[in-house]
This record gives structure tokens, C-alpha cells and sequence, in this order.
């Protein structure tokens, strides 16, 4: 596993006057290299959807750069019970959505009681903890009540999937919505998508309620309109920041970030803290990869450091463990677990499993070939990082098939279940949002594609989640 190479590129069109001259163009020219399948925040976990999310919609908190300091947002103060299991949110009575329907509490009880359906089950439902009742003793104040404590609340509910929506615009778009309309209350309204292409937002003028802490401008925002734009190519996303065409990119060609660094016209930024992992993942149910023993020995043809080197260009961060040490709730003990390379190790595994090397070096059990499914999606480093495992996998003769899908197909694809491998790469604010979202039972078959069902990691994580100290 990498840590995922972070880093936003600003073009600047006048040294340090970058935004006063971005206000006169009216225009801010934002690509990407993927799209979203839909703009529906309860929908999907895509990063893809998740980024322009937080431009149109707004959440009752915010998160500080720092991931961990939370500040007000939608919501302007609140208090927490004793016991930890009631909230009461005090909200801006000064909201309005890009439609210009007033904002207030009906419209954060509809939104959550959407996301907590059971029926719907929506990949990030669990962020809300275990709600008891929601209920608004007045349109400004919100009592929101769990069965237990639930002690990272306030950092989910600054999570994209906690944004509020309108119910007028969900129920008359239907499963149009967040395909061809999207009403928030965030600083940018959505004015049209061409799926694949682009997304553009227009300003909202209305907006002012900008999280102080986060954003040095309240609102409204300086330009007319952002567009963000879907520039596949890595070699045309760079020509695309050096020659001046676009305003921003954060999905930057690794290979390019130091030329982007001696670039006159661009400034290169990193964040104070950004949590993402590339990672391999085992669909643990699926026959060739249901013994752990067949896990471990393709953990161990992995060189984490070259693999930085070679593919990152060394402008990642290699992985010491599941949880980066600088997120919430990091313990310091699991530094340094994960497994090293050792392809012999790998060999004796696969013989432990009754995997036996036969024809065209091959293993085979029972007269089956050891052939594994990978999942890949055309963003970033993920190809490369399929094609590293397949090659490592076949010098202990395991074989590899890769099949490589477009964003937008990608979710779709592997939703139906068919498949040994995955790769992606996975953001998250803590090491209890990390592993809770990844390896409860709960959150099976998404996110949870590893489909691990483990009663004791449950207790762990259900654990964790329910402390009131940090003793806990």
C-alpha cells in the first residue's frame, strides 16, 4: 500500500494576484481526470462526486485542513449531552438554497432520515451513528438523538455524504436527481454536465455563510463560474496547467510535479493533511482467494518503496500502516505491521494451500488453475499498480487477469460482484473512518468489498466507535 501523492497545482496568471486576475476572467477552469456516475451525495463514495459536492452543498460542520479541528457551518453552535448521545444543533437562520427555498431544520431531518434508510442502503449510512429520533423544537434548532454515543458524530457529519439536500429537488427530479439538477445551498450552483466531460457551477450570490477557519472569503465567490473538467490524459492535463488552459488541478501526473514546481505561471501546494491509501484489495469469500494464506503470499511479492520509486515517482509516501500517523485516533503500535517482501515466503504459502506449481508454471489444486479477476479503473496510478501485481504474481505462478474500466462504469462493474481483486485508492479523515468503513460486517458488499465478517473486529470497531474518553 502507497500513500496516496497529494498535491494541488494553481495556475497563476500574475504572481501573487492569482484570484484578483481569476475574478476578472469570471471563469475558473478546474480538470480532473474522472467524472462521477451521478451527483446524488447518498449515492456513491467516488472522489469524483465527493469534490464538487462540497461546492454545492453545504454540511452542518466543517472540517479544519487539519482533519481534525471541526468548525460551524450550516450549524452556527452546539451542545452535547452528558451521556453523549444527544445534540442539539443551533442553525443559520440566514441559509438559502441556490433555488432560493429557505434553509432549516426540515430540511437536515429530511436529508438524514434519506441517508439512514435501511432500505436504500447507501454506502456511508453508518456515518450517522445509530439515530434514536430527529426532531426540530423550532425551524433553527435541530435535536438529533442516538441509542449510543457515537464518538467521531461530528467529524462524519462533515463528511460530503452528510450534505444537506432539498426535498422538493429530489422528489421532482426523481432518479434524475443529481443527473440533470442538483439544488444546495454551497457557494456554486449547478448550471449544467455532460457526463465524462465536464461539470460547470455558476456563483450562488446569495452565499455568505462561508466556514470560518476554512475559507478566507465567506462568499459569494469571486468568479461566475467554475468548470470542472474531465482531462483523462495525463500528458494532456499537463500541457493543459503549463501552457495556462486551466486555473487548477488536483489529479496532477506525478512525473510532472517538479517541472510544475520551476513553472513561472503555476504554484504548486500541498495539503496540511490528506489520508489516502492505494491499495490491493481480496474479495475474501471468492474461492482462490478465501484461504488467507493465498492473501499473504501476494502481500509479500510487494515492494512498497519501489513501488514509490517506480510508479510515484517518488512523490508518494510509502505506507507504514492501515492509518497514516498523523490522522485522529492513530495508534502507534501498529507502525510498521504491514508485510515485507519476501517472495520465497510467498512460494511456501501458496504450497502450504495446496496450490502446486504444474503445467506452463502454473499452480493448480484439485485440477484448478489458480487464475484470479482484478477489478482496475483508469485514475491515476491505478493501471500501473494492477499490472505490478499481475507481473509479481506470476513469477510465483499465479495468474492475473486485469480488467481496467472507466470511472463512471467502474462502481457500476464491481457492484455485481465479480471479482478476486480490486484496486483503489481510499480517502479518509481517521483511523476510526478508515477501518470501520472498510472491515465492519456491516458495510458489506460496499464499501466493504473485502466482504470481511469478523465478530470480533465488530466488537473492535463498534467499540471505538461508542468511547466517550479516549481511555476508551
Amino acid at each position: 500500500m502507497i500513500k496516496e501523492a497529494t498535491g494541488a497545482v494553481l495556475a497563476l496568471a500574475m504572481g501573487l494576484c492569482a484570484f484578483a486576475d481569476l475574478a476578472a476572467a469570471q471563469t475558473f477552469v478546474n480538470i480532473r481526470s474522472q467524472d462521477a456516475p451521478k451527483y446524488d451525495p447518498h449515492s456513491n463514495t467516488s472522489s469524483g462526486m465527493g469534490h464538487p459536492m462540497f461546492m454545492m452543498g453545504d454540511t452542518l460542520v466543517a472540517l479544519d485542513w487539519d482533519l481534525k479541528t471541526v468548525h460551524p457551518l450550516l450549524a452556527q453552535s452546539w451542545t452535547i449531552s452528558d451521556d453523549r448521545r444527544t445534540y442539539t444543533f443551533k442553525l443559520r437562520d440566514d441559509v438559502t438554497f441556490c433555488s432560493g427555498k429557505k434553509f432549516t431544520a426540515d430540511d437536515v431531518i429530511y436529508s438524514f432520515t434519506r441517508l439512514a434508510d435501511p432500505s436504500a442502503k447507501w454506502p456511508f449510512y453508518w456515518r450517522l451513528g445509530e439515530i434514536e429520533s430527529l426532531t426540530a423544537t423550532d425551524p433553527y434548532t435541530l435535536v438529533y438523538r442516538l441509542k449510543r454515543p457515537h464518538s467521531e458524530l461530528l467529524v462524519d457529519l462533515a463528511n460530503f455524504a452528510a450534505t444537506i439536500i432539498n426535498k422538493e429537488n429530489v422528489e421532482s427530479l426523481g432518479p434524475d436527481f443529481g443527473v440533470k439538477g442538483f439544488d444546495g445551498t454551497g457557494p456554486l450552483c449547478w448550471e449544467s454536465w455532460q457526463p465524462r466531460k465536464e461539470l460547470v457551477l455558476r456563483r450562488h450570490d446569495a452565499y455568505k455563510w462561508g466556514p470560518t477557519g476554512v475559507y478566507a472569503n465567506k462568499g459569494p465567490v469571486k468568479y461566475e463560474k467554475m468548470i470542472w473538467r474531465i482531462v483523462p490524459e495525463e500528458t494532456t492535463r499537463i500541457a493543459t496547467m503549463m501552457s495556462g488552459q486551466a486555473d487548477f488541478c488536483h489529479w496532477n501526473p506525478l512525473q510532472a510535479i517538479e517541472s510544475f514546481k520551476k513553472a513561472p505561471n503555476l504554484a504548486v501546494y500541498e495539503p496540511t493533511a490528506d489520508f489516502a491509501m492505494y491499495y490491493w484489495g481480496f474479495k475474501s469469500t471468492r474461492e482462490n482467494v478465501s484461504d488467507r494464506r493465498v492473501r499473504q503470499a501476494l502481500s509479500h511479492l510487494v515492494d512498497r518503496e519501489e513501488i514509490n520509486k517506480a510508479i510515484f515517482f517518488g512523490q508518494a509516501e510509502t505506507a507504514r500502516s492501515l492509518v497514516h500517523p498523523k490522522a485522529l485516533d492513530f495508534e502507534p503500535a501498529t507502525l510498521d505491521v504491514l508485510t515485507k517482501r519476501d517472495p520465497e515466503k510467498a512460494k511456501r504459502l501458496l504450497d502450504e494451500a495446496g496450490w502446486k506449481v504444474g503445467e506452463g508454471g502454473f499452480r493448480y489444486k484439485d485440477g484448478r488453475k489458480l487464475e484470479l479477476l482484478m477489478y482496475s479503473y483508469t485514475v491515476g496510478q491505478n493501471p500501473k499498480l494492477s499490472e505490478v501485481l499481475q507481473g509479481a504474481a506470476r513469477t510465483v505462478g499465479v495468474d492475473i487477469k486485469i480488467q481496467t474500466w472507466d470511472p463512471t462504469v467502474f462502481f457500476q462493474k464491481i457492484a455485481q460482484q465479480d471479482y478476486d481483486i480490486w484496486t483503489l485508492s481510499v480517502p479518509y479523515t481517521s483511523a476510526g473512518d478508515q477501518m470501520y468503513l472498510y472491515y465492519h460486517s456491516k458495510n458489506r458488499p460496499v464499501p466493504n468489498r473485502m466482504m470481511w465478517n469478523d465478530p470480533e473486529t465488530d466488537r473492535i470497531l463498534e467499540a471505538g466507535r461508542s468511547a466517550t474518553t479516549d481511555a476508551e
